[in-house]
């Protein structure tokens, strides 16, 4: 797939989550297959305010390149000046703007999804950061209850200079309820010429590829499915890649993986920023026995008695 001038090797990505996509966990979706990942979503007036906490989201390294860094706002120059920010700290492949996040905390203050009811704004915004940013600006919306409205708004992303579309095809009054309507989203797809991508109820194999040829779309974005489950992007590019599933031990698999990922969130000195307790219970989330485990990690005194629940999840399984 191919952003702007940015050739990305493959079409599967990795969504922006906040408290979740930091560098360690981008990191371990970036080994299995993922092809570009996002930072968590990054207050534009936090930036201009100089907030190490909000900037330090956009840290990364090397090993993870092409990274993505969303940001947030509402105001088209606030926005411009904190992407010119974060441009000059960490120079990343692209610059993604959150229209799509439904949580009260983003639409309380007319930002995230609340800025769908806003069209000329959206405009605005994408614009005056397209016209200033040498990086290329994606934009990353939900769809409305109309498909004529829905998409109104995408055009006037493409038409404002966005190099490239994610489409999560649900309601901002859906939060994460019900199902994703990829019928929109395959719409969108059939009148932009820019990039776009489908986001919404990925959740496995088959999911993946259905979405990609109902769609037509130029790549997939999986959150939530992720959540605990890195792995996820290496079944997902071995099937799409062969047709075949990809045989493994689940529970090994992501008992390791959580190994690696509080390992790497020790390497970057990050085990601060997490609540480690509830990324553990992450990874036991459709396992059996998960309920139990879950309930030894709600108990557990340290991140050695954490593994010691998982360990005894696998013996279980067994």
């Amino acid at each position: 797939m191919k952003i702007a001038d940015l050739k990305i090797p493959g079409n599967i990505l990795l969504a922006p989550m906040s408290n979740v996509t930091n560098l360690p966990f981008r990191l371990m979706c970036r080994k299995y297959g993922a092809s570009l990942t996002y930072s968590e979503m990054i207050s534009s007036n936090a930036v201009i305010y100089e907030s190490a906490k909000s900037i330090n989201r956009g840290i990364s390294c090397e090993d993870e390149r092409p990274l993505g860094i969303q940001i947030f706002g509402n105001s088209p120059e606030i926005m411009t000046k904190a992407a010119l920010r974060i441009e000059q700290i960490y120079q990343p492949e692209i610059i993604d703007v959150n229209f799509g996040c439904p949580a009260d905390l983003l639409t309380k203050n007319g930002c995230g999804s609340a800025l769908l009811r806003s069209p000329d704004l959206i405009y605005e915004i994408v614009k005056e950061l397209s016209d200033n940013l040498t990086t290329p600006v994606t934009a990353k919306i939900r769809i409305l209850e109309d498909i004529d409205d829905t998409l109104k708004i995408a055009h006037l992303i493409e038409s404002a200079g966005a190099s490239a579309i994610t489409v999560h095809g649900r309601t901002r009054q859906q939060q994460y309820s019900g199902k994703a309507n990829h019928e929109y989203v395959r719409k969108i797809k059939q009148e932009l010429s820019i990039p776009v991508i489908a986001n919404g109820d990925i959740l496995d194999e088959a999911s993946a590829q259905h979405t990609l040829e109902y769609t037509g779309c130029d790549g997939i974005m999986i959150g939530r499915a992720a959540m605990g489950n890195p792995f996820l992007f290496k079944r997902i590019a071995h099937y799409l890649g062969t047709g075949e599933l990809l045989e493994y031990n689940e529970c090994s698999q992501r008992v390791a993986d959580i190994r690696e990922y509080y390992g790497l969130m020790e390497e970057y000195k990050l085990m601060h920023t997490v609540n480690i307790k509830a990324q553990a219970q992450w990874f036991t989330r459709g396992m059996r026995n998960g309920r139990h485990i879950r309930n030894s990690i709600a108990v557990a005194k340290n991140i050695d008695e954490i593994l010691q629940s998982l360990e005894k999840m696998c013996k279980h399984a067994k």
